[in-house]
């Protein structure tokens, strides 16, 4: 299958080894094709909830992405927003100046930025999955619901399967999922559909009013609202308002108190903006805590 080449150039640091590393570590992602340079997946797009393979590597300064089919503004819009290059990461370093804490992850993580789904529709169904199981479990469903629903592509000689688009799971049943999950995810298809569960929605509002729409979403809490702001519509600067995992690897990384309060965390994030959730993640990715999203 012919390929269809674009080159990613990241404003500011950046390395796509970290990325790719991180893909490979994470449960959710670690079943993906890698050979340690290369990243091979498919989704579908969320321009036409069309399906697409995608091959990336590293370039200078950024990154060097190939597409089974050709891939106009939107498409490269899309594989810059997965990798958090379409945001200038220019100012990010700095952050690391003023707080040494933030800065030493930094210097461990260099040009490590966050690691998007797809889409936050796939992102939306991975957190309905998830609920109240393990990571292990929870891929294993969402690659049996691919297999079932979802289409089959080939990059570079590499089978990818892409998850379902929401018009194909609206109505179907047979998810592998407890009757309420499976109620959920026809409900988060709605909304995709409807434009409201889509990254040019969600970013168009402010954070916290993105967060609270997402919280009315079916099956959604607030650590789902902030997994699908931050790692599906890649949200920059976007704050979990009530994340115990995330709490506990500040509170250690600070020497906060055990027992402060949800506003003690916000404050200090403020700090981070405009990259709260560029911030975040790496504190989640790095020594101070193996990802769990």
């Amino acid at each position: 299958m012919t390929l269809h080449g674009f080159t990613l150039t990241a404003d500011g640091p950046y390395d796509f080894g970290a990325a790719l590393r991180f893909v490979e570590d994470w449960p959710a992602t670690s079943a993906l094709p890698s050979d340690g340079r290369a990243l091979r997946f498919a989704y579908c797009a969320e321009s036409d909830w069309l399906p697409i393979g995608v091959r990336v590597t590293a370039a200078p300064g950024g990154v060097e992405a190939a597409t089974t089919r050709p891939a106009g503004p939107s498409i490269r819009g899309e594989v810059a927003r997965v990798f958090s290059l379409d945001t200038d990461g220019a100012g990010f370093a700095k952050l690391g100046e003023a707080d040494p804490v933030l800065g030493d992850l930094q210097r461990r993580s260099p040009g490590l930025r966050p690691v998007c789904f797809w889409s936050p529709w796939e992102a939306a169904c991975w957190a309905v999955i998830v609920q109240r199981s393990s990571m292990l479990i929870a891929s294993r469903i969402k690659r049996r619901i691919a297999e079932r629903y979802g289409a089959r592509l080939t990059v570079d000689g590499q089978e990818c399967l892409a998850f379902p688009p929401p018009v194909s799971l609206l109505e179907a049943g047979g998810l592998g999922l407890p009757a309420q999950k499976e109620e959920w995810v026809r409900g988060l298809a709605r909304a995709a559909l409807d434009g409201v569960l889509t990254t040019e929605h969600l970013r168009s509002l402010a954070p916290e009013e993105a967060l609270a729409e997402l919280r009315a979403l079916p099956g959604l809490g607030p650590f789902s609202a902030g997994l699908i702001l931050i790692r599906g519509a890649g949200a920059p600067d976007a704050f979990p308002g009530d994340e115990p995992r995330l709490f506990a690897i500040l509170r250690e990384a600070y020497g906060l108190p055990e027992d402060a309060p949800p506003a003690a965390y916000r404050e200090l994030a403020e700090t981070w903006r405009p990259y709260r959730s560029w911030a975040s993640f790496l504190f989640r990715a790095t020594s101070y805590g193996t990802p769990r999203d």
